[in-house]
């Protein structure tokens, strides 16, 4: 009799262990569909926000990796719901009564938490900043790829993603809003011919200008910027594509360096000279 008392304790427990993994296995289930197919959903209401109402790309992706975050949020609150109610027969009700009190208790020491959400806000309200934008801020310079409520994520040029308190975001500068300046600087020696060599870069920015359709004005040759310990500094200025004046300015730099070579034009560089004194 005792054997078979034990048997049945054990086919219990494991009937119970069972039913409790099965609920929860469905539960997890229902969660990776209902997010797959949401996410899904966002993303195309989005696709068709883009072309019906002129949603710029950048913007497009800001709001849309917002709108999946909260959409996630919320789906894990229903999920932990669930699994209290129908794994481990927890009744949320009172829990839910109590987080008014709770949350507002924590809320006093979640005060930075409060201000990185306003701050969000109000930096996807006011257009301040969209994913793909070029920005400064915090002491980070970099490409935008994500705007939450809580952290904005940048990633440096050398790979490195930050991530920085909306709270933090005190200033910020944005550098691809319009336009942007390709801005060269290039010093001739003091025995060239100023004006000579004025016209060999100015031809030069032509031609690139004809050839690269990034290029929006210019570039021209303003004149010269100053005049240093050992070379005439002279300044050319354009504008180009947004997050094109880099490349630019690359290819200014080398059809300047081959014109100025081609036509006997030097571009002074340090040199040192050793005296050696004999007795």
């Amino acid at each position: 009799m005792v054997l078979d008392i034990t048997n049945i304790d054990l086919y219990t427990i494991l009937t119970a262990i069972g039913i409790i993994f099965l609920k929860f296995l469905v539960i997890i289930i229902v969660y990776a569909i209902v997010k797959s197919l949401g996410t899904k959903i966002i993303s195309r209401l989005f696709e068709r926000a883009t072309k019906r109402q002129g949603l710029t790309l950048g913007r497009a992706k800001t709001l849309e990796k917002l709108t999946i975050n909260i959409f996630t949020y919320s789906l894990i609150f229903f999920l932990v719901i669930m699994v209290l109610e129908n794994v481990f027969d927890v009744r949320t009700t009172a829990i839910l009564a109590g987080a008014g009190i709770v949350g507002l208790a924590i809320g006093f020491g979640a005060q930075g938490i409060v201000s990185d959400v306003v701050t969000g806000f109000f930096l996807l309200l006011e257009k301040q900043v969209d994913v793909d934008d070029y920005v400064t801020t915090a002491g980070f310079s970099g490409i935008v790829e994500e705007v939450g409520l809580r952290t904005t994520k940048i990633r440096d040029f050398d790979g490195s993603l930050h991530y920085v308190p909306n709270r933090e975001i005190s200033n910020l500068t944005n550098h691809s809003r319009g336009n942007m300046r390709a801005l060269i600087d290039i010093g001739i020696s003091y025995d060239d011919n100023i004006d000579f060599a004025i016209q060999v870069m100015q031809n030069v920015c032509d031609q690139v200008a004809a050839e690269d359709e990034t290029i929006i004005e210019g570039p021209n040759v303003v004149g010269v910027q100053g005049l240093g310990d050992s070379d005439v500094v002279i300044r050319i200025i354009g504008k180009t594509e947004n997050m094109q004046q880099w490349a630019v300015e690359r290819k200014l730099r080398k059809a300047l360096k081959e014109a100025l070579d081609a036509n006997g034009i030097d571009i002074p560089f340090p040199h040192q000279v050793y005296i050696e004194k004999k007795d």
